[in-house]
């Protein structure tokens, strides 16, 4: 046999190896047990003695007709997008020059893009080789290009159809002021992205970040005030801080008040070329941690997250998520129950609602309401006032009024979330009014809401308020797209929305 492998082309063995693979997923299918595709994908390669995993493409092309219609759902690409209920549409802005050079004298030392870097046509932040950057670039940095391709893409995967729910922005701390905030409400997005990087006042000025520790606290303050769901971007191993501080920076963000992020985004340092720290890199006045201790900080790090943060890329709450295919089919229903959480972040009153399975640790879905500060600066949320900051039921995408009952989504927990946060925020905040922020789905949050009006799931609180997208939403605002606007609406019960739009594009949102 082995002569016989020698013999062959790597083009043979790779096809070997495809045929290898796809057996194996088929007897894993009819002896109903799941498989490991990527050791299942490394151990055959290694097998015909190739040094190369075949193609995930190439896999899905080669499976039988007969088992196309159960093999390739579990070979999608990132399932783990779609696992949370939404599918994720990622957006580059052209390459420009970072505003805070002009005081600071240059970038942040370990930003690898921008129009001055070695790298050329790239977005501030990135090389231009990742797969986002590439998409962005082909379609010459155009959004509404670039949108309209990836959710073709989505749409070729998907039987559903598509809507735009929500935009998020990634921005900086001192881009995050009442203004900033006022006009990203208005362009629909729902969740801030803030870059924070450390909670070190000496480490934000060696790395040129051009802001201080204070904005990073106003901005999550002001942010929360209105109604934004807030993720911070954390740089372990930056330079001058070392590992036991490392890990003491984390324990002050997760328990002091002014910082308690609602979503975690850890990206240790990198040294590239053509930046600040790679001159400091080759100089030796830098050091990275190596593998070993990367590995402990973040370790460390994890375990410190509190329930109510979900680490984006795994006890948080993404991996406790029901939509995650190896944890689904354990959920049995009467075993989940809703579960209460409180906590102080940022001058305001936070409450984590959630239905989930605790002997199990599986999170089916959440609630984060919000009494506000006194400071809070729209007017929207001024007085008796509190706000639901993100309501989310996980699963696998089901199509928007459809009911699927292997899936989690669509089946009542969302309205049963919503009961407990009115009954909280009437009696235990004294408010007569209740908010929701919302995304650019238009007409479907307003009847969705509209809906729980009906069944008198708000029969209590006098007034309820939509912050929803306003014309000059994404593709509005870069693209000038046809957008239909509906305007203020009363409706049979006093409850208010603001700005309700749909979008008409070529892709259907």
């Amino acid at each position: 046999m082995r002569s016989g492998k020698r013999d062959l082309s790597p083009a043979q063995l790779m096809m070997l190896t495809i045929g290898d693979v796809i057996k194996q997923l088929i007897e894993a299918h009819e002896q109903g047990k799941d498989i490991d595709l990527n050791k299942a994908k490394t151990r055959t390669a290694a097998k015909y003695g190739l040094s190369a995993q075949p193609r995930l493409v190439d896999i899905i092309a080669a499976v039988p007709p007969q088992y196309r219609k159960v093999l390739v759902p579990k070979l999608k690409a990132k399932p783990i997008r779609t696992a949370s209920g939404i599918a994720v549409v990622a957006v580059m802005c052209k390459p420009h020059r970072c505003p805070h050079i002009s005081f600071t004298g240059n970038i942040c030392v370990y930003c690898p893009g921008g129009p001055d870097s070695d790298f050329e046509y790239s977005t501030q932040s990135y090389t231009g080789y990742e797969p986002t950057s590439m998409r962005a670039i082909r379609a010459r940095y155009d959004p509404y290009l670039q949108t309209r391709h990836r959710i073709e893409q989505v749409r070729y995967s998907e039987r559903s159809l598509t809507k735009c729910i929500g935009i998020t922005i990634e921005t900086r701390p001192d881009y995050c002021m009442k203004r900033h905030l006022s006009d990203m409400l208005t362009y629909g997005c729902t969740r801030l992205e803030i870059g924070v990087q450390s909670v070190y006042e000496d480490v934000a000025r060696d790395t040129n970040r051009g802001h201080t520790v204070k904005a990073v606290c106003e901005s999550f303050h002001l942010a929360k005030d209105s109604g934004f769901k807030v993720v911070a971007h954390m740089m372990p191993d930056l330079p001058n801080v070392g590992l036991e501080r490392d890990i003491e920076q984390f324990i002050e963000f997760f328990e002091n008040p002014a910082f308690r992020p609602d979503g975690l985004k850890l990206y240790p340092t990198l040294v590239i070329r053509g930046t600040g720290l790679y001159e400091l890199w080759k100089s030796g006045r830098y050091k990275s941690y190596s593998p070993s201790d990367l590995i402990e900080l973040v370790a460390r790090i994890l375990a410190l997250v509190p329930p109510w943060t979900r680490v984006y890329r795994c006890r948080d709450v993404r991996t406790r998520e029901v939509g995650i295919q190896e944890i689904h089919h354990r959920v049995r229903p009467y075993q989940v129950e809703l579960v209460r959480r409180d906590y102080v972040a940022n001058g305001g009153w936070e409450t984590f609602l959630s239905y989930e399975d605790p002997d199990q640790d599986i999170l089916i879905g959440l609630l984060r309401l919000r009494k506000c500060s006194e400071e809070t600066f729209r007017f929207e949320l001024v007085g008796g006032v509190s706000i639901v900051r993100e309501l989310h039921v996980y699963g696998s995408v089901v199509p928007v009024s459809s009911r699927d009952p292997t899936k989690f989504q669509h089946q009542g927990f969302g309205m049963l979330l919503m009961e407990e946060a009115e009954r909280i925020a009437r009696e235990e905040h004294g408010s007569g009014k209740i908010a929701v922020i919302s995304g650019n789905s238009g007409t479907h949050a307003r009847g969705y809401y509209s809906g729980l009006a009906r069944v008198g799931s708000f029969s209590h609180c006098s007034l309820y308020m939509c912050i929803c997208a306003s014309p000059k939403i994404l593709a509005g605002l870069f693209c000038q797209q046809t957008v239909r606007v509906f305007s203020s609406t009363v409706l049979s019960k006093p409850y208010w929305f603001v700005n309700h739009l749909e979008i008409l594009l070529k892709c259907r949102f």
